[in-house]
């Protein structure tokens, strides 16, 4: 049973469709929930309506205060017979702000020619839709399922994840594999998997001077130029040439604040930021130390805020059991891959291995977010087969 799309849209949810297999109709529910992130409510409703009557057991918890939260996420699992093996499937409810400038309504789904409209259509709503149209394909003798879903992915992501991963402890419902249903197709459906993600670190940094009147340098300490040095030498630092399976490191400056209106004044500080999208030669501490060894060196202070850890899912089982699948329902050859930014899979690789595949990125994050019906349906098809396959092993 699914709710139908308008019921989510702030009405009763009360009526129902007798269908658990149409992925647009789970998919159009829920794009129709308002769910910027941080998400809260009425998704969860509507998710938890799809979950339950095929057997889900759904525990939902709010954590964080604002600015960061609060934050809905929820575990949905279904046990198989004792012993059987577990598979998860992870993603997020919420979305992006949807800006102006739509053909149609952001949060009104609607299916114009062989598109579904709508934001989270790819990221990643559509895919969520995929994983409970399979898991009411999969009898539940075949095996243990679970939903690992929050509704902080896109924001700074503090109370989303990380929570779910501290129940799941907490009650001991450990995954033996997790797939996450993030938009990794590039060009056509089943082009690319990821099998690990680069790590994150922003690093704000400071130097502290003497404000004074620009005649007078001599009664002042400009900041300014030994910020500049600092970042002259953070530019030009190379981390590494990159490995078999990642990219190499790169360090951007991404902010440098003055905020001094007068002409006639040096300013009392300078302040910037960098971010570091690093490989699994060095971890956020590592780069974080020789950031303020370097900060502190030219008269500067370092902050920095780890995001996380690169991670790699070694080529093997997990990898050849989805590339198989994926094979079979679309004839494509996925490409393995650990480009692209950061995701929830960086906390999830510290319960199980974990892959990411789901639908085509093209308009991710963009006005009139939309997603080919016929590939929810292969998804669909790719979602069953792998979670058989591992079940199976």
């Amino acid at each position: 049973m699914v709710m139908r799309a308008d019921l989510c849209n702030g009405g009763a949810m009360t009526e129902t469709v007798q269908s658990t297999t149409d992925v647009v109709a789970l998919a159009e529910a829920l794009i129709a929930c308002p769910s910027v992130t941080p998400a809260t409510g009425m998704v969860f409703d509507c998710l938890e309506a799809q979950l339950a009557p095929l057997g889900f057991a759904v525990h939902r918890a709010i954590s964080g205060e604002a600015p960061d939260g609060p934050v809905e996420n929820l575990f949905a699992i279904r046990k198989g017979p004792e012993g059987s093996r577990h598979f998860a499937f992870a993603g997020h409810l919420d979305v992006v702000p949807p800006g102006e400038g739509w053909s149609s309504g952001a949060f009104a789904p609607e299916v114009r020619g062989e598109l579904l409209y709508g934001r989270g259509a790819v990221d990643m709503k559509g895919s969520i839709a995929a994983m409970v149209a399979a898991a009411a394909q999969i009898p539940a003798e075949a095996g243990t399922i679970s939903f690992v879903i929050t509704g902080d992915e896109e924001g700074p992501a503090r109370y989303g994840t990380l929570a779910l991963i501290e129940h799941m402890r907490a009650v001991g419902e450990i995954p033996d594999l997790c797939l996450v249903g993030e938009p990794t197709s590039v060009h056509r459906l089943g082009d690319m998997m990821k099998i690990g993600r680069r790590g994150s670190v922003n690093i704000w940094l400071e130097v502290a001077g003497v404000q004074g009147h620009v005649a007078y340098p001599h009664l002042a300490d400009n900041p300014i130029p030994r910020l500049v040095a600092m970042l002259a030498e953070l530019d030009a630092l190379l981390l590494d040439e990159g490995t078999d399976w990642f990219q190499a490191s790169n360090l951007e400056v991404t902010d440098l604040t003055v905020g001094n209106p007068a002409t006639n004044v040096i300013p009392a500080k300078a302040s910037a930021r960098i971010s570091i999208r690093f490989n699994d030669l060095h971890t956020g501490e590592s780069l974080a130390a020789r950031v303020t060894e370097i900060a502190e060196r030219h008269g500067g202070s370092a902050r920095p805020v780890i995001s996380g850890e690169a991670f790699l899912t070694e080529p093997g089982d997990f990898s050849a059991l989805l590339a198989g699948a994926i094979r079979a329902e679309t004839g494509v050859e996925p490409e393995l891959s650990t480009s692209g930014g950061t995701s929830d899979a960086r906390f999830l690789k510290d319960l199980s291995p974990v892959i990411e595949f789901g639908l085509c990125n093209a308009t991710m994050h963009k006005r009139d977010e939309a997603v080919a019906i016929a590939d929810l349906e292969a998804l669909v098809k790719i979602y069953r087969r792998v979670t058989e396959a591992a079940l199976s092993v």
